[in-house]
């Protein structure tokens, strides 16, 4: 049986986003393997007393300014040109998460993946609000009706605290975060990591 990577991700990460951008790379070499968890961070973060590295190191310049450093390489090392900081941040996800499950359920998830991430960490559009979000979808010519009603539903609601939840029992308190197997690994550095380990279990 093939091994598969679970993803669990909130859009209002951008390290999240980097990830994203990322995983081609890794798929190209290792297969089509990372299974999409949509979660809400912010659900995740109140039940394990978890915050932001914004939040929680706001009294410690030197380590923020470390945590940009760390990012400006990232997006270097990958040539992530399209990459802007959201000047709306941080923004309430709940409806962009709901969507995904929304898009999992109507089996349209890569474009709309692909349409919000861009919206979100690249066009630096205020993606909290609905009607930009409703925008979005549309220009991406997504079924966004669809979208909206189902993202209403009980099932897809349920669905995203179901997620949510999955990642806090496994021991997950932030995003983003991985599972090979059993096995967690915490953060866009450990993406080499996840690999090795995937090639490892897989041989």
């Amino acid at each position: 049986m093939t091994a598969t990577i679970d993803f669990y991700f909130d859009f209002g990460s951008p390290n999240a986003y980097l990830c994203l951008r990322v995983l081609p790379e890794i798929e190209a070499r290792i297969g089509k393997t990372f299974v999409i968890k949509p979660v809400l961070l912010g659900g995740v973060f109140r039940a394990t007393n978890n915050r932001s590295p914004f939040e929680a190191f706001a009294g410690v310049p030197a380590k923020l300014a470390y945590e940009k450093l760390e990012m400006e390489r990232f997006v270097r090392k990958h040539a992530l040109v399209k990459f802007r900081s959201n000047p709306f941040f941080p923004i309430n996800t709940l409806a962009m998460m709901r969507g995904t499950h929304a898009a999992i359920k109507l089996g349209v998830i890569d474009p709309y993946i692909e349409a919000v991430v861009s919206a979100m960490w690249e066009q630096q559009l205020d993606m909290g609000q609905m009607e930009v979000l409703a925008g979005v979808l549309d220009a991406a010519d997504l079924p966004t009706a669809d979208i909206v009603r189902e993202s209403q539903t009980p099932d897809v609601k349920q669905a995203l605290m179901d997620a949510t939840q999955e990642l806090i029992d496994r021991g997950g308190f932030g995003i983003p975060t991985f599972f090979v197997g059993t096995e967690m690994f915490f953060g866009k550095d450990r993406l080499r990591d996840v690999e090795a380990a995937f090639v490892a279990q897989s041989a």
